[in-house]
């Protein structure tokens, strides 16, 4: 992968120290339900975000940026919502050096069978399998179709994603609907 993109890993976690300053900043964790807001789209809009207030100087991400999962093994692009999130040691940030279209990228470290097979022969943990950086850096990637092609990949992909997150809410949303109906009708 290093011939298409730069990987920054996160901070480490534990060498973060806490701040009574008030003036030190105060930075909210990028986790796994930011991770899943950015890759339907979809805002979950949980009020229970982890933060730190802290002077060290810790990776942030931006609107736009690609992070990989080592935990969850998933690419997303961060939305606007989570621009400014410190993220740790367990995400990486690729940053594409040559002509890739960001959304394809996604889309191959998500569901290219080939790269998730170089991913699954490596992993590394006992009890909690973990991606590791070297392994992102060591991914052989086919060569890429022309950069028309890849946006219209990635776009789809992307929407696809969304639209499957939208479905689902609706699903929920209409089940929790009618059981209220049928618990209302059950006490008359």
């Amino acid at each position: 992968m290093t011939e298409i993109a730069k990987l920054n890993s996160g901070t480490p976690q534990f060498r973060i120290k806490e701040s009574s300053d008030f003036d030190a900043p105060v930075y909210i964790y990028f986790g796994q339900p930011e991770l899943e807001d950015d890759l339907t789209g979809i805002e979950t809009r949980d009020c229970s975000r982890k933060q730190i207030r802290t002077s060290d100087i810790v990776g942030t991400l931006q609107s736009e940026d690609l992070v990989y999962s080592l935990i969850s093994g998933k690419a997303v692009i961060v939305g606007n919502s989570h621009n400014g999130y410190l993220f740790t040691q367990n995400y990486v940030k690729i940053v594409p050096i040559s002509a890739i279209d960001i959304r394809y990228l996604v889309y191959m470290l998500n569901e290219d069978a080939d790269i998730k097979r170089q991913l699954q022969t490596g992993q590394q943990g006992s009890v909690t399998l973990k991606f590791t950086i070297r392994q992102l850096s060591n991914l052989m990637f086919p060569t890429p179709p022309p950069i028309e092609k890849q946006r219209v990949i990635g776009d789809l992909y992307h929407n696809q994603l969304k639209l499957a997150a939208l479905k689902k809410r609706v699903a929920v949303t209409e089940t929790k609907l009618i059981i209220e109906k049928l618990k209302e009708a059950n006490k008359l």
